[in-house]
């Protein structure tokens, strides 16, 4: 049996919870992802506690918890500054919108509880003296690196329509490959992923787009017809397969979506409709309008310096990102040197606002929004110097 010798302190700070557990005649063992991170040497954002003890039992030896998720076994215990979510060894069943079991049933028996996961590497425990239990060959999959249902894939996938994307996004963050019944029961299946919210689904799609196998992971993606049920790619698999030949893999969220929303050929007029049918953000929504708006005029010409002024560093560095993703020729050297060089990089620099144009007699209205714009261009573009008594001067001749 393996074992963990010196653990991080993500688990020696829980530990003592563990401890608490086992002193009180429970089991407990660390499960999960934290476990699976543990043993591929990943950072560990968290640590899941699975045990014997009843949610009720739970609460009774701890003085801080929060019933985060009691129907379903789970019990957040409050320990030493840290939360910790401790769930009840659970069997589960009837799953009829495929995505929450209908019945929970709690277990005293650790292998009944680890058999209901997903993945055989997210199947493994860890006692507290640091040995691995592995029931279901997790160790020898992660050593293989790849993802394999737990059990029969098509009894994981009916349970939770949502672990086909789990399966993708994993692929793509651990850089594993997908083992061929699990492959197959997600092309028999995909359909299911209909059952599932656009909000859950956008999460994992993310995820998988930004991880460092995101091209392999997307060809499956498209090979298992996952993409035919997600928000408008339907159909769209010849346009999108372009995607896993791209040159390099994105690592922010707006340059993935400009990426697919390029690929994907769409009109202007129509990429706010299909950020909202992704559920995005509104802010995600405008600045991923603005990357595809800045590439399409990178594609066509050289922007002026009032253009480049109006698109702003962030944006810029953006698109020049996706440029390069998609192997768009662009000078990013003489764009950014450019922005870089001119006089003021936002509308706040401006040493004069709507106030002083109307102090020097410009009337409240479209004709003073135009003005501040013609100084605004006049500044950015080194025709006009950025004082007061130049602008005052400038205003005076526009009169």
């Amino acid at each position: 049996m393996m074992k963990i010798e010196k653990l991080p302190e993500i688990f020696t700070k829980a530990m003592p919870v563990l401890e608490k557990l086992e002193s009180a005649g429970f089991e407990a063992y660390f499960v999960g992802g934290s476990v699976r991170d543990l043993l591929l040497d990943r950072h560990i954002h968290d640590v899941d506690i699975a045990t014997s003890a009843y949610p009720e039992e739970v609460k009774e030896l701890f003085e801080k918890t929060i019933d985060t998720g009691i129907k379903h076994g789970t019990v957040t215990v409050l320990y030493s500054g840290e939360s910790y979510e401790i769930t009840t060894f659970r069997t589960e069943s009837g799953y009829q919108d495929y995505r929450r079991p209908d019945h929970v049933t709690f277990v005293q028996n650790l292998e009944e509880d680890l058999k209901r996961r997903d993945f055989t590497i997210n199947a493994l425990a860890m006692s507290t003296s640091g040995e691995i239990v592995d029931l279901f060959n997790g160790l020898d999959d992660l050593q293989k690196r790849v993802i394999r249902a737990v059990g029969n894939p098509e009894t994981r996938f009916h349970e939770d329509a949502l672990r086909m994307m789990r399966a993708v996004r994993f692929m793509s963050q651990l850089e594993f490959s997908l083992e061929e019944k699990t492959q197959q029961a997600v092309s028999d299946n995909h359909e299911l992923l209909q059952k599932i919210s656009v909000e859950r689904i956008r999460d994992e799609f993310v995820k998988m787009g930004l991880g460092p196998h995101s091209r392999q992971a997307f060809q499956i993606f498209l090979d298992t017809k996952l993409s035919e049920d997600v928000p408008d790619f339907a159909g769209q698999s010849d346009l999108l397969s372009i995607f896993p030949s791209l040159k390099f893999s994105p690592t922010l969220e707006t340059s993935l979506w400009a990426i697919i929303i390029i690929l994907l050929k769409l009109p202007n007029e129509k990429i706010g409709k299909f950020m909202r049918d992704w559920k995005n953000s509104n802010a995600t929504t405008d600045s991923v309008e603005r990357i595809v708006e800045c590439f399409d005029l990178l594609a066509e010409r050289t922007p002026s310096d009032y253009e480049l002024f109006k698109i702003g560093q962030e944006i810029l560095l953006n698109t020049i990102d996706v440029a390069h993703i998609l192997g768009q020729p662009v000078d990013s050297k003489a764009l950014v040197d450019r922005y870089t060089s001119l006089p003021i990089k936002k509308a706040s620099e401006l040493v004069i606002d709507g106030r002083f144009l109307i102090q020097q007699g410009v009337r409240p209205g479209p004709k003073l929004g135009m003005m501040l714009d013609k100084i605004k261009e006049k500044v950015v573009s080194n025709e006009l110097e950025n004082s007061e008594s130049a602008i005052k001067k400038f205003i005076q001749e526009q009169n």
